[in-house]
């Protein structure tokens, strides 16, 4: 599985919690169960990253997001935040740069241009807001 394909996986897991109260870990069973899903590593540990830093990962976006709050941005981009946030603070060995891109083409896979241009929009703002990238944090 190439890392677009476990960003990809990551993105859908974050997307179908948006419609459940159920757990993550009920989530990952389901989707690995129905769809014969497999995790590799990397989309496990960005999937449980993302959803364990929700609460810091929805007010860094809130603060970026100019007068957009959480619930009215689109379930497709919010999700595509989330994974992209998380990942501009906790994964070292991946440039910004390329979490943003990721996230963007994302959104134009599953979503619409203009979803696609508020992602960059946010995730530019995010970024200009972060330390420098050899300054991330550690899980």
């Amino acid at each position: 599985m190439t890392r677009s394909e476990a960003r990809e996986l990551a993105f859908i897991l974050m997307f179908e919690k948006t419609f459940t109260d159920d757990s993550f870990e009920e989530i990952i069973e389901k989707a690995t169960e129905g769809r014969e899903l497999s995790l590799d590593r990397f989309a496990a540990e960005l999937a449980q990253g993302t959803y364990s830093h929700l609460g810091e990962l929805d007010e860094l976006i809130s603060k970026n997001s100019q007068n957009w709050k959480i619930s009215r941005i689109s379930r497709v981009a919010l999700s595509a935040l989330r994974v992209a946030v998380y990942e501009m603070l906790y994964e070292r060995n991946i440039p910004r740069s390329v979490s943003i891109n990721e996230a963007i083409e994302l959104t134009k896979k599953f979503a619409t241009p203009e979803d696609a241009s508020f992602v960059n929009g946010v995730l530019g703002a995010v970024e200009k807001s972060l330390p420098p990238e050899e300054q991330k944090n550690t899980k």
